[in-house]
This record gives C-alpha cells, sequence and structure tokens, in this order.
C-alpha cells in the first residue's frame, strides 16, 4: 500500500480525491524548484530534496508529481495554477505555468513607486482564474511618510480584495502575511522587479534565503534578485514561493478573472438599455452615464476594453493554430 503523502507539504483531501493511486507506486512528492531538464521534489521536510528528470512532463514548482528512481512519470491535477503567454512568436502562442496549486496570491506593489493601476488589474485578473486567493500588499511602508492615499487608488483598483500595507525592513505587516499559512497553506508573491518581495521572503523565514537588490534612488525600481521560482518552508508551517520579477503580465486565456477583476463595470453592463450595448454613443448606456458623470474612471475602462481585446486576439490564434495543426495532420495521413 502506498503511503499518504505528507501533510506538511500541503497534501489534503483534495488532492487524495484526485490521486489515482497504483499498488507499488511512489507517493506523490512536491515540486519545489524547477530548473531546464529538472526538477527538484520533496517528499517529506525530514528528508533531503531530490533532483529528477522531468523531460516530457509540463511541470512547474508547487505541483505534486509521482516519480520513479530518476524521472518525473506523472503530474496530478492541478488546484490551482498561474498560467500566462509565454511565446509571442507569429501564431505559436504558447501557454507558461508559474506556479501550482498556490492557496494565497500576494499581488506586491511598492509604496516607493507611484500606483500602476493597470498593472493590478492585470495581476487581479491572473490571480483570480488561478484559483488562488488574491491579497494586494503595498510594500516598503518605511519609504514613504503618508501611504493612504496610494491605499486609496488600490483599494478603488482591487475591490474588496484585502490590502497588507507592510515592510520588509521594519517588519510591519508580516505577521498578518504570515497568518495566510495557517493550515500549511501556500504563499506565492507576484509583482515587478524591486517591489521588495524577496526582503519580504527573507521576513517571514526569519533568516536571509533570499538575495535582495538595492533599488535605484531616481526611481525606485529594481533588478531580478530572484533568478529561478522556489518552494520554501516556512519556519511555523505552510510555504512560500518567490517569483522572478515579471516585467510585463501577459495573460493567457481568461475564466471568469476578467469579470472578477472588473466586477464594478459589468455591474453597470447589466443596466444598459440594450443588451448588445458597445458602450460607446448608445442610448441609455449606463457605462458611459458612469463615465460622464464621474463615477468610473474612464482609463478603467479603457483597461477593460484592452484586456477584452487582448484574450478574443489570442482565442483567435489558437484558432488558427488549430486548424494548421489539423491540417497539416491530414496531410501526414
Amino acid at each position: 500500500m502506498v503511503t499518504r503523502p505528507d501533510a506538511r507539504l500541503g497534501w489534503d483531501d483534495w488532492f487524495e480525491s484526485v490521486w489515482p493511486t497504483r499498488t507499488g507506486a511512489r507517493a506523490p512528492a512536491r515540486v519545489t524548484r524547477v530548473d531546464r531538464g529538472w526538477s527538484t521534489v520533496l517528499a517529506t521536510p525530514d528528508e533531503a530534496p531530490r533532483r529528477v528528470r522531468n523531460i516530457g512532463a509540463e511541470v512547474a514548482v508547487g505541483d505534486w508529481v509521482v516519480t520513479d528512481d530518476d524521472r518525473v512519470t506523472d503530474v496530478l491535477p492541478r488546484r490551482a495554477a498561474f498560467v500566462r503567454r509565454a511565446s509571442f512568436d507569429g501564431m505559436r502562442a504558447e501557454s507558461h505555468t508559474l506556479a501550482a496549486n498556490i492557496d494565497v496570491a500576494f499581488l506586491v506593489h511598492s509604496a516607493g513607486l507611484p500606483p500602476n493601476q493597470r498593472r493590478l488589474e492585470r495581476e487581479l485578473v491572473l490571480a483570480f482564474d488561478s484559483g488562488a486567493e488574491p491579497v494586494v500588499i503595498l510594500t516598503k511602508r518605511d519609504v514613504v511618510v503618508d501611504v493612504d492615499p496610494i491605499v486609496d487608488v488600490l483599494t478603488d483598483t482591487a475591490l474588496g480584495v484585502p490590502i497588507i500595507v507592510a515592510s520588509g525592513t521594519t517588519g510591519d505587516g508580516v505577521d498578518a502575511i504570515r497568518a495566510h499559512a495557517d493550515g500549511g497553506r501556500t504563499l506565492a508573491f507576484l509583482g515587478a522587479s524591486g517591489v521588495g518581495k524577496s526582503t519580504l521572503v527573507n521576513a517571514l523565514l526569519g533568516r536571509h534565503a533570499q538575495a535582495t537588490s538595492q533599488v535605484r534612488i531616481g526611481d525606485q525600481r529594481g533588478r531580478h534578485t530572484t533568478v529561478a521560482a522556489e518552494l520554501i518552508e516556512l519556519p511555523d508551517g505552510g510555504w512560500v514561493l518567490d517569483t522572478p520579477g515579471l516585467r510585463a503580465v501577459s495573460l493567457w486565456l481568461s475564466g471568469d478573472g476578467i469579470e472578477r477583476a472588473f466586477s464594478d463595470i459589468f455591474e453597470l453592463m447589466d443596466h444598459c438599455r440594450f443588451r448588445d450595448c458597445k458602450h460607446d454613443r448608445e442610448p441609455g448606456c449606463a457605462v458611459r452615464a458612469a463615465i460622464d458623470g464621474g463615477l468610473l474612471d474612464p482609463r478603467r475602462f479603457t483597461g477593460l476594453e484592452r484586456l477584452v481585446a487582448e484574450e478574443a486576439a489570442l482565442e483567435e490564434e489558437q484558432k488558427t493554430r488549430l486548424r494548421l495543426d489539423d491540417r497539416h495532420g491530414h496531410r501526414r495521413t
């Protein structure tokens, strides 16, 4: 009989329900790091991790995998996954899974930079589509005198998503972040380079585990300090994932992420006079009325339009690729 995987790694009844148990097979292990052609896997926190080949298997940090002595043989279904577009090579749009089986997604922004609402909107879509719980973190509380105006801007964008004001340097907000790991949950930090993700990870761990770098004084921008995503155990239980800084948040095919991130605008759309309203110059348009009345920032609506157009273009690329693949397949047969 195969032993149930270690619950301290984040295994629970959901994963038990999707694990196709086979007599004689190894119990699943969790992927803590992925390098080119290799995955580092952990069967229990009490043992040293192993490196196994992952050739032919789509593996992401956080995955649960079954291995033989030297390679990944199966990847279990994912409860959550951060998926973005990885390739812009002609019609060959490819997806890239940043991380899998994350419970809480911390969307990290720095108080030392002007609020980037359009980026936050994209990150929220990514987080909602992933299946994880999004939480916004405003870092570097110590570099500004008054964070309230920044929090107000982020609140208007995040629409009900919790916001934690923190500083990895002073420790402000770190306990609130750590509380999200209760019950052995897995936390992930997503954000641009230099916003303070690795500093927060070090504060959570109570040690210097992740490299950090100085930001430029002029614009508070930093360089990539985390070069590979890695899953690290927290001292009081749970796991944390620090991802390399993302220069751009390129979306993959969305589920309901866009609707959830822009729930205020979709609610307005429900009150338009015409069901097929284009929200341009049609009479009775609730969206245009909100913009004209100063209740909706037109830049937010433009941001939504761009994301919808981006998703539609990606869907068309995928359809074209499928048609080409089918055509080539017929030629081979």
